[in-house]
């Protein structure tokens, strides 16, 4: 059986194809009880519209934007990269995508950012921001003119988002507990926990998850209150120094942000009388160094590509009024080790990403992953 057609929808109405066009595309001029019966003639007939076509056929073009902090670290600088690269695909398909960057954790900044790109009509807003007050409520006043939004990385889920892009970040933690407890197989210490910031919902949330597992499965260990480094190298490296100079027995380092180059430069100066298990997240240059020379034993990392791109998709779904695949925007936890670094994902600057050849973590924990690479 052939589709059917708006044609067949016209016919069925007893109305123009000019008329069941109004209808379609919710223009105004045509009485209520037409409305009503060219509705019904499409729920008999089972007619589903071509968006794609429809929007080619009137030219329809979409703003989408991504609010995001400045590109002060390697994670962010990837990020903004991953949204340039997928500029001029997005032509070809008639979005046009803008970055707008915010002082990272600026609250404040990133609601009047939003707050101006309501303003203009922009047709979607992908936003990574703290969770505040002031975030959330710009974000609804945006969903309340007709801005379709996402958050990405961090979820905000206190804002009227449609969607979340990025990874489970409860399992992402998790994930780090089961590594940590395995690769120190029931030798008993300290673990420090380095973070951030602890506004940001992505790291309360890995350390939520963190916990979980270590206070459950591994009593042998205690992990230590969370050092607040601000994404700051410098800062990171100063407290790390002094944790490590004060706390006793420690055995693992759980960092959960940003700093890891601080974090490497403190262990790097460090006297340790044992080998210390050091988990991070994120494969910036300065974690796939590490990783290549035994300084870090794993890290839990996301293909920022697919997180961009999935928010496009989203977006556009959403402007479209489409069902959105959601086998396809699943972002996946990726566990890299030395040993599977480079079949993980690209080199930096290297185009797309993979999802393939990792250990995927859901809520269980970790896949089988025996030993740590420094011992």
């Amino acid at each position: 059986m052939s589709r059917p057609t708006v044609r067949d929808v016209a016919r069925a109405a007893g109305v123009s194809l000019a008329t069941v066009d109004r209808v379609l595309n919710e223009r105004p001029g045509v009485r209520t009880a037409t409305v009503t019966k060219v509705h019904q003639a499409i729920s008999d007939l089972g007619y589903a519209r071509d968006i794609a076509a429809a929007n080619l056929a009137r030219q329809r073009q979409y703003t989408f934007a991504f609010v995001v902090p400045e590109a002060t670290n390697s994670f962010l600088r990837s990020l903004h990269q991953a949204i340039e690269d997928a500029v001029p695909v997005s032509r070809t398909e008639r979005i046009d995508l803008q970055i707008h960057a915010a002082p990272a954790q600026d609250p404040h900044t990133a609601a009047a950012t939003i707050a101006k790109l309501q303003d203009r009509r922009v047709d979607g807003i992908a936003v990574l921001a703290p969770e505040s007050p002031q975030v959330r409520d710009a974000l609804i006043r945006a969903r309340e003119h007709g801005v379709e939004t996402v958050s990405v990385i961090a979820d905000l889920p206190t804002t009227g988002r449609r969607h979340f892009v990025g990874i489970d970040n409860i399992a992402a933690g998790r994930t780090a507990g089961r590594l940590m407890g395995r690769f120190l197989n029931r030798v008993s210490g300290r673990i420090l926990a380095v973070s951030g910031s602890m506004m940001a919902r992505d790291q309360v949330e890995r350390r939520h998850g963190f916990d979980q597992v270590i206070g459950g499965d591994y009593p042998s260990l205690e992990t230590l209150p969370s050092l607040e480094g601000r994404d700051d190298p410098a800062v990171v490296r100063d407290l790390v120094t002094t944790a490590l100079g004060k706390a006793e027995n420690v055995v693992g380092i759980y960092c959960f942000g940003g700093g890891v180059s601080g974090l490497l430069a403190a262990m790097a100066e460090a006297v340790l009388d044992r080998p210390v298990v050091t988990i991070a997240h994120e494969l910036t240059p300065s974690a796939r160094t590490a990783l290549l020379g035994g300084q870090l034993d794993a890290v839990i990392a996301q293909d920022v590509s697919h997180v961009v791109r999935s928010a496009i998709r989203v977006l556009r779904a959403e402007c479209d009024d489409r069902a959105i695949v959601a086998s396809q925007e699943r972002i996946r936890i990726e566990i890299v080790l030395r040993e599977n670094l480079l079949q993980i994902l690209p080199e930096p600057g290297a185009s797309g990403g993979s999802n393939t050849g990792g250990i995927h973590e859901d809520h269980q924990g970790a896949g089988a992953v025996s030993r740590a690479v420094r011992r």
